[in-house]
Order: C-alpha cells, then sequence, then structure tokens
C-alpha cells in the first residue's frame, strides 16, 4: 500500500516470467501494487517509455528496470517491507 500511495507504479505483461516472479515476492499484498498491464494499455506504456517488463517508475521519475529485489524497492521508495 505504501508504493501505491508514494506513486509507485510497476509495468509489466501477464507473459513475462519476470514480472510472474515478481508478483510473487509480494505474496497476497501485490493486490495493493499499482499495476499497468502493458498490452492491454499499450499507450499508457508508450507515453512511459517502458522498453522492458517489468519497469518500476517511481514519482520522482526514477525508472528501475528488471526484477527487483523489496530490499531494493524499500531503499528507492521509503516503504518498508518488513
Amino acid at each position: 500500500q505504501c508504493l501505491t500511495e508514494k506513486g509507485v507504479v510497476m509495468y509489466g505483461a501477464e507473459w513475462c516470467p519476470h514480472c510472474q516472479n515478481q508478483k510473487k515476492l509480494f505474496g497476497s499484498s501485490v493486490q495493493y501494487v499499482t499495476y499497468v498491464e502493458c498490452p492491454k494499455e499499450p499507450k499508457a506504456c508508450l507515453e512511459k517509455n517502458i522498453t522492458g517488463y517489468p519497469t518500476w517508475l517511481f514519482a520522482d521519475g526514477t525508472k528501475l528496470e528488471g526484477e527487483q529485489s523489496l530490499l531494493k524497492l524499500e531503499q528507492q521508495s521509503g516503504c518498508p517491507y518488513g
């Protein structure tokens, strides 16, 4: 929930194994992560220059591409996961 409150968005695709791995890290809390399914919303992804999945976009414009650890997301967002 903290990630969403801070404007963090995950961009991905249902068929992407790295996206599925990323979602699994969150367990049942994944429902609180703002997620954009790029094949279903191509315009939204093109506007944000998303070129690979998963991509995390932060409110300050920072972009992290590829699977990220919960620690890395915590460090970037300031949202504790523990």
